[in-house]
C-alpha cells in the first residue's frame, strides 16, 4: 500500500531536480612543427603561436561553445617523423590540424591524412606541387614556391637582360622548386641562366662555386634554399670581390642571416609575404619571448592558421572535416590575424601575398630588410 505513494515522492523529487548538462569534450587540434632540428626555430614560433590562439579562442567562450585542446607533435622537419606524426593524430582521433611546416613533412604526411579524414592547414609548406592536384584536405596558408619564384625570375629578367644569372639551389624540394621556377619566368622573357647548380644543405665551403661563377663573370645569383647556406655563399662571393645582385627568398628570413654573411647581406634582395604581424599582446602568456624574426613570422601565421579552423568550423556548423574543408574551399573571406584571407578550390590563397625587400643598413648599423620594399 505505501509502495505507490512512495514511488510517487520519488518521481516528484526527480521531476523538481535541475538537470545539469556535462560541458562537451574539448574539440581536439593537431600541431606538427619542427621543434627539433635546424629548423627548431620556426617551431618555436609555430608552438607559441598555436599556444596563444587556442588560450584566447577559450577564453572568448570556445569554438561554437566547444573549448580546444591543442595537441603537440614534433615532426624535426623529416618527412620519416612527419609520416610517424600523421598516424599518431590519427590514432588519437584528432581531425583538425595545423601543420606541417616543411614541403617534405607534408607531403609525406597528406597520404595519411586523407585516409584518415584529417584536414591539414600548413603555414608554411610552400612546394607547389603539393595542392597541384586539389586534395579535398589540404590548405596553404602561405604562398607558394612557384609564386616566389616566377617573380624572382621575372624581375632578374627585367633587370639584368642579357647579363649572365646564376640560379643556385639546396636540392631540397623547397629550394629546387624555387630555382625550377625563377629559370622558367626567366626564360619566358628571353633570358636564361648561365649556370643551374645544387648544393648540398650543411656544405660550408663554396670557393669552387664561386670560382666558377667568377669564370661566367656572373652579375647576379639566385639563391633558392635557406638561410644558413645563403649566407655562408653571399659571404664567400664577397670576399672573392663579387659586386652583383644576390636574391633569395622568405627561406633567408633568419636571425644568423645577417651575422653569418657580414657586410654582403646589404642590398640582398628576397622575396617575402607581407611584414608578418606580432602576436596580440596576452598577459596570460607563459612561453619565453620571440626574438627571432624567423619565429615570430610563423607564431603569427600560425596563430592566424588555428583562426582560420575556427572561422571554418563556423561557417560551417560542424566540426567534421569534410564540412570544415568544404566550408574553406568555398571561397568565402575569413577574418585572421594577419589580414582576411580566402583560399581557392585547390586550398591555396586566393591572393599570392608575395613582394620584394631589400636588406639594407639602419641608422643603428644594423642590417635589416624591414620596410625596404623594392619596386617589382
Amino acid at each position: 500500500m505505501t509502495k505507490r505513494p512512495l514511488a510517487l515522492a520519488a518521481l516528484g523529487l526527480l521531476l523538481s531536480t535541475p538537470f545539469v548538462l556535462a560541458a562537451p569534450p574539448p574539440l581536439k587540434i593537431g600541431l606538427a612543427a619542427p621543434l627539433t632540428g635546424p629548423d627548431a626555430g620556426f617551431g618555436q614560433g609555430m608552438q607559441a603561436g598555436a599556444e596563444q590562439a587556442v588560450a584566447d579562442i577559450n577564453r572568448a567562450g570556445g569554438v561554437s561553445g566547444q573549448k580546444l585542446q591543442l595537441v603537440v607533435q614534433d615532426d624535426a622537419g623529416d618527412p620519416k617523423q612527419g609520416m610517424a606524426v600523421a598516424s599518431k593524430f590519427a590514432a588519437d582521433g584528432v581531425t583538425l590540424v595545423v601543420g606541417h611546416l616543411n614541403s617534405g613533412a607534408s607531403a609525406a604526411a597528406l597520404p595519411i591524412y586523407e585516409e584518415a579524414g584529417i584536414l591539414t592547414v600548413t603555414p608554411g609548406a610552400t612546394w607547389a606541387p603539393l595542392t597541384a592536384r586539389g586534395a579535398w584536405n589540404l590548405f596553404r596558408f602561405c604562398g607558394n614556391d612557384a609564386q616566389q619564384g616566377q617573380l624572382a625570375g621575372a624581375w632578374l629578367a627585367e633587370r639584368f637582360p642579357g647579363k649572365p644569372v646564376a640560379l643556385i639551389n639546396d636540392k631540397t624540394s623547397f629550394g629546387r622548386g624555387l630555382a625550377d621556377e625563377a629559370a622558367r619566368a626567366l626564360k619566358e622573357r628571353g633570358g636564361r641562366e648561365a649556370l643551374f647548380e645544387g648544393i648540398t644543405r650543411g656544405d660550408k665551403d663554396f670557393s669552387g662555386l664561386v670560382a666558377r661563377m667568377r669564370a661566367l663573370r656572373i652579375d647576379a645569383v639566385y639563391f633558392g634554399g635557406l638561410a644558413t647556406e645563403a649566407a655562408l655563399l653571399v659571404r664567400a662571393l664577397g670576399d672573392a670581390g663579387f659586386t652583383g645582385q644576390f636574391v633569395g627568398s622568405d627561406g633567408i628570413l633568419d636571425k644568423d642571416f645577417e651575422r653569418l654573411a657580414g657586410l654582403g647581406a646589404e642590398n640582398t634582395v628576397m622575396t617575402l609575404a607581407a611584414e608578418p604581424r606580432k602576436l596580440p599582446d596576452s598577459k596570460d602568456r607563459k612561453a619565453a619571448p620571440l626574438r627571432s624574426p624567423e619565429a615570430e613570422a610563423f607564431a603569427a601565421r600560425t596563430y592566424a592558421a588555428v583562426e582560420v579552423l575556427k572561422g571554418g568550423i563556423e561557417a560551417a556548423k560542424s566540426t567534421e572535416a569534410r564540412r570544415v574543408a568544404d566550408s574553406l574551399h568555398s571561397g568565402k573571406p575569413l577574418r585572421t590575424l594577419i589580414g582576411e584571407v580566402a583560399f581557392d578550390t585547390r586550398g591555396d590563397l586566393a591572393k599570392p601575398p608575395f613582394g620584394l625587400v631589400v636588406w639594407r643598413r639602419t641608422p643603428d648599423g644594423r642590417i635589416d630588410y624591414a620596410g625596404n620594399v623594392v619596386a617589382p
